[in-house]
């Protein structure tokens, strides 16, 4: 939408005729000159009078310009909703060898378990709009991906392009717990969450997955425990079809100890259906603030009325030189043939 930030300057439109019409004319009583260059006076004047009413609508016209820039206009957006970040909300991936196995059906293909938690965790973090989010992919050992941000387009990016192995085969989950804590223990929100999303139990690290959720519990940090991972998968050999369980090495009793003892919740996804819900389920116990104010984006457009009376300004500076230079040669050439007479 188009509008003014300051309309009350077209209060001014009318004062140049204001002006005219009430200041007094200039009393200039002077002696009679002999003119040497009457001819081209006479062609000026002659061509001023034809040219009045073109030099009164461009000078308005440049009036108008110019009180349409000093007015602001402005080009408004539709109104956005403004909220302050309510919480900072970590996400921790497992990303061990375990995590290749391919138990988990997306549409109608058979695909591992990383790519399962990428399609489903994009659409949450699209969701997440207020809050400030980061990445901590963990194996052999934990490293943050994408440290807190509102950034959630680089976020997504960011897990998007995670591989198993980059950071080993075993699992580090009381070296991710302890990462978390460490980038989030002074942040200046109430609400700090970790969800961790893992599909085995601590085989690595320096910190036991107790021991870092004591400390995490100590400094104020919730932490939500997810075991991802079907329990059954027919695997052919030999002998024929066997039914394992890939998901025998799930730790789920420290998983549920974790999130009893920060004020967290345990949860059990078994397929990429169960672990859309589960974060269907995240959103409702950690849900997005309400929205309050809202900002209206604005862009300035004053330069396209202010380039315009540029542009017609030198237009006519060049147009009046040309006709000056033209009237001077018709001058020229009149005085040559009375001359010549």
């Amino acid at each position: 939408m188009f509008s003014f930030a300051w309309p009350w300057v077209f209060a001014a439109l009318l004062l140049p005729l204001l002006v005219y019409r009430f200041s007094k004319p200039v009393s200039n009583q002077q002696s009679a000159l002999k003119v040497p260059f009457f001819a081209l006076l006479k062609h000026q004047s002659v061509a001023g009078q034809s040219l009045s009413k073109v030099k009164f609508a461009f000078l308005s016209l440049l009036w108008v310009l110019l009180l349409s820039a000093g007015a602001k206009p402005l080009w408004l957006g539709e109104p956005q909703p403004v909220t302050n970040s309510v919480r900072d909300l970590m996400l921790a991936v497992d990303i061990s060898g375990s995590m290749e196995t391919k138990d988990m059906q997306l549409g109608s293909q058979m695909v591992n378990r990383l790519v399962g938690i990428k399609v489903v965790l994009d659409g949450f973090i699209n969701k997440r709009k207020q809050d400030r989010m980061g990445l901590i992919l963990f194996a052999d050992n934990a490293y943050i991906q994408t440290p807190l941000t509102l950034d959630h387009r680089s976020l997504a990016k960011f897990l998007n392009e995670a591989q198993i192995g980059f950071a080993g085969q075993k699992t580090a989950i009381g070296d991710a717990i302890g990462l978390a804590l460490k980038r989030m223990q002074d942040s200046p929100q109430k609400s700090r969450v970790l969800i961790l999303l893992t599909d085995g139990a601590n085989t690595a690290g320096t910190v036991t997955p107790l021991d870092a959720a004591a400390m995490a519990a100590k400094h104020g940090l919730k932490i939500y425990t997810l075991g991802f991972g079907a329990d059954e998968y027919i695997v052919q050999s030999i002998f024929g079809n066997q039914r394992i369980n890939p998901s025998a090495d799930l730790d789920e009793d420290s998983l549920k100890k974790i999130a009893q003892m920060t004020g967290g919740k345990y949860f059990r996804a078994r397929s990429i259906d169960e672990l859309v819900e589960v974060y269907q389920l995240l959103d409702e116990l950690e849900p997005q603030p309400n929205i309050g104010k809202e900002v209206v984006p604005q862009r300035s457009l004053f330069f396209w009325p202010l380039g315009s009376a540029l542009l017609l300004s030198v237009l006519w500076a060049l147009f009046y030189l040309f006709n000056h230079w033209r009237l001077s040669l018709v001058a020229i050439k009149e005085r040559r043939s009375d001359n010549v007479r």
